[in-house]
């Protein structure tokens, strides 16, 4: 939804779903791998969407909205959810490589070792069930590679318990840095957070490119052959128009 000089806002609190029905809004996007499914939970207020995987190995499901690009403005994801949290994956933040008929996790973690997907760019937080230590980790990488000083990723040192809630934001300005924010009622970095921490700021070496387009991107994947559900009460964001007279 355009709002305001130059500025583009977009996304859904998901209130007015109700029963089986789920309400995504005019903005966002909905697609998977396997059979997905958009349904409602209904014993929490405020509207929140059951985003769910088939129940084969990788399968997922994707919220998408964009693209954007970072010479427009800045440009900010912002995501609360929850999810089941064994045997999934989740991503959320940019990517500039999300196909909407077999998308592909953009970071995927196991073990140790973090590999980037695709030929484009990337920013954001992973969650794997695959790695050895369960956290969420800041990512950035570009060209199926890490690039600023992502490697890894970093991590949040997050508590990950069941039935939490988390707030993603995830922040990529006009010049290719960008800023990675948690929080949860609960450990972030070892320190009791209720509110979003800075857990990376991507500013050193190769950035990402400010005239790529990005999608804002949150999904969830299955890592096991069961299927696998993302609670999302929120799911928006701003960015530039290209455009500003």
């Amino acid at each position: 939804m355009p709002l305001g000089r130059g500025k583009i806002y977009w996304g859904s609190d998901f209130v007015g779903a109700n029963g089986s029905a789920a309400v995504l809004g005019p903005d966002i996007e909905a697609f998977g791998v396997g059979t997905e499914t958009y349904g409602t939970t209904v014993d929490e207020s405020g509207g929140i969407l059951a985003l769910g995987t088939g129940s084969t190995d990788d399968d997922n499901a994707v919220l998408r909205a964009g693209p954007w690009a970072p010479r427009d403005g800045l440009m900010v994801v912002r995501a609360r959810f929850k999810y089941s949290n064994v045997g999934c994956a989740v991503f959320v933040g940019f990517t500039e490589t999300l196909d909407a008929t077999t998308p592909v996790m953009p970071a995927e973690f196991a073990t140790a070792t973090m590999t980037y997907n695709g030929t484009g760019g990337m920013v954001g937080f992973n969650y794997d069930a695959d790695g050895t230590t369960d956290d969420f980790r800041a990512v950035m990488g570009d060209g199926a590679a890490a690039v600023s000083d992502s490697a890894q990723g970093t991590r949040a040192t997050a508590t990950l318990t069941a039935d939490r809630w988390f707030e993603v934001e995830v922040i990529l300005n006009l010049d290719g840095t960008a800023e990675c924010w948690l929080g949860h009622s609960g450990d972030v970095n070892s320190l009791n957070f209720n509110n979003l921490t800075l857990v990376k700021r991507f500013s050193t070496g190769t950035l990402l490119t400010t005239t790529d387009l990005f999608f804002a991107c949150l999904m969830i994947e299955a890592r096991s052959a069961a299927a696998r559900t993302l609670e999302v009460d929120l799911f928006e964001g701003e960015a530039g128009r290209d455009w500003r007279f």
